[in-house]
């Protein structure tokens, strides 16, 4: 794997990892403050996280030894408002440059693994960023986000509300590969 791509790869496994983490403990701070919902949406995109995360671990399978991942993270915790924010503001970040820059670097480098692995993270991180600012809004509003089941694909993490698909729009997983949040 050529070195820009590599790194990317690195980087992106740090922010996915990291989010996993922000994300369990977002749950966490939603259900101390009632929103069990939000914290259904929290531990289902987490999960979605966790799977993107192995997706670009398993495309590093070459090295070996520790590595710098510069990540972005948004810190700061605290009400399950703000908890919301900084999830917005992460998933736009990667929505919105991070991702999109990956994968322009991958397709240059040639680096087609690379690019899927991307590119299945990125279309999922859409989803995410929808879903989050529907539960932001009713936070706001002093309420429970009203969601449907929560789907989430196994193999590349798409998320979705509502039934799961026959076939996942992003990597055509069969419907029994998707974990429901309910």
């Amino acid at each position: 794997m050529k070195q820009m791509t590599e790194q990317n790869m690195i980087n992106a496994f740090g922010g996915e990892s990291m989010a996993n983490m922000r994300y369990r403990h977002f749950a966490i701070q939603a259900e101390k403050e009632n929103f069990p919902n939000v914290a259904r949406l929290f531990n289902a995109i987490a999960h979605a996280e966790f799977i993107h995360a192995g997706d670009h671990y398993r495309e590093l399978k070459h090295l070996e030894g520790g590595f710098l991942a510069n990540s972005m993270g948004a810190f700061g915790p605290g009400d399950t408002s703000k908890n919301l924010g900084l999830a917005i503001d992460g998933e736009n970040f990667e929505v919105t440059e991070m991702y999109p820059t990956y994968m322009e670097v991958a397709d240059f480098q040639g680096e087609k693994s690379a690019y899927r692995s991307f590119d299945w993270s990125y279309k999922t991180e859409k989803q995410h960023l929808a879903l989050y600012q529907k539960a932001k809004e009713a936070v706001d509003g002093g309420k429970d986000v009203e969601l449907d089941t929560i789907q989430v694909c196994s193999v590349c993490g798409y998320t979705l509300e509502g039934e799961a698909p026959d076939n996942c729009p992003v990597c055509q997983a069969k419907k029994d590969k998707f974990v429901a949040y309910e």
